[in-house]
């Protein structure tokens, strides 16, 4: 019998108990496949992740990333806390070499590069760092959003959700699915009081969107003139075909969130920002900051980012 060492960490806040969790193996080598998504419904986190040293050695990492549902190509605030964690442990250290046949990672202006190897291909991150420890990550898509499916039936949708079609904004902000690796519906809502109504009716939504690039949904509302001031949007996902009810931080879907809100802003060129609240009503408050480039008015990249802070470590016996 040996051990796996495992960190836990909680993503896109700065305290513990907030936030989205997550489960990092630094070295997964000894874990048996068969084992993995057993794991994965062991922690019932959103996401686990299992690290692995790279295929390419101009890489930092390969990362495998599992929900209680099974292994996902990609996902932000798994990518973002694995890239906290391994810099945070010293798993990976600044301006040193990783070992003896690794490329020296740039640590330059306080600031550290990763690539981490997912499905999805070849993922950057840049970890900030104070006194070398890190103190935020954000990665750049390696895809990205792209459009997927227009669903057309808001009534259907708004029985979906609990709500009512006058509770949609429509017209240029219909609900649109899009997809930076994992497909996300977003679903612009006319103000926050809808975002914190809405409830997932499981009988309508196995009957309707189920298996559908439409399943897995984002509601938001810009949060413009409200009186918290705090964030741009305020956001809910709901992932019941990956056994997530409810997520309370969705990078992915923020990257896709990006994609939406940045192809309907009328500039031509320079870099977008939001701030995004999610969680709140899990009692998990989650801050996620999103960047989106264009030039010729299209979208050229995006990157999501946040906060993380480590909660715990242990190990788990493996055969």
């Amino acid at each position: 019998m040996s051990h796996a060492h495992f960190y836990t960490a909680d993503v896109f806040t700065e305290r513990r108990f907030g936030g989205n969790q997550l489960a990092v193996f630094p070295d997964a080598r000894a874990i048996p496949e068969a084992h993995l998504l057993p794991i994965a419904r062991e922690f019932n986190y959103s996401e686990v992740t299992f690290v692995y040293p790279p295929a390419d050695r101009a890489h930092t990492r390969r990362v495998r990333i599992f929900t209680p549902g099974g292994e996902i190509p990609f996902a932000g605030h798994p990518t973002v806390g694995t890239a906290h964690v391994l810099v945070a442990t010293g798993e990976v250290r600044p301006a040193e070499p990783r070992s003896s046949e690794a490329p020296r990672e740039s640590a330059g202006n306080g600031e550290l590069r990763l690539v981490l190897e997912e499905g999805v291909g070849p993922v950057p991150v840049l970890v900030r760092l104070e006194r070398g420890e890190p103190t935020f990550a954000q990665l750049s898509v390696a895809k990205l959003p792209e459009v997927v499916a227009r669903p057309r039936n808001v009534a259907e949708l708004a029985e979906v959700l609990s709500l009512d079609p006058g509770d949609f904004v429509g017209g240029a902000y219909e609900p649109e699915a899009l997809s930076s690796g994992i497909p996300f519906l977003m679903v612009p809502l006319a103000s926050s009081d809808a975002v914190r109504r809405a409830r997932v009716r499981l009988d309508v939504w196995e009957r309707t969107v189920r298996g559908t690039p439409s399943s897995e949904m984002m509601v938001f509302a810009m949060t413009e003139g409200e009186a918290s001031g705090a964030s741009d949007v305020h956001a809910r996902v709901f992932v019941p075909g990956l056994s997530v009810p409810e997520d309370p931080a969705t990078g992915s879907a923020c990257a896709v969130l990006g994609g939406y809100l940045a192809a309907r802003t009328p500039r031509d060129g320079g870099t977008l920002r939001w701030t995004v609240a999610q969680g709140l009503e899990m009692g998990r408050p989650s801050t996620i900051h999103v960047e989106a480039d264009k030039a010729g008015g299209r979208v050229t990249a995006v990157r999501v980012g946040g906060t993380s802070v480590l909660v715990s470590e242990g190990r788990m016996w493996v055969r």
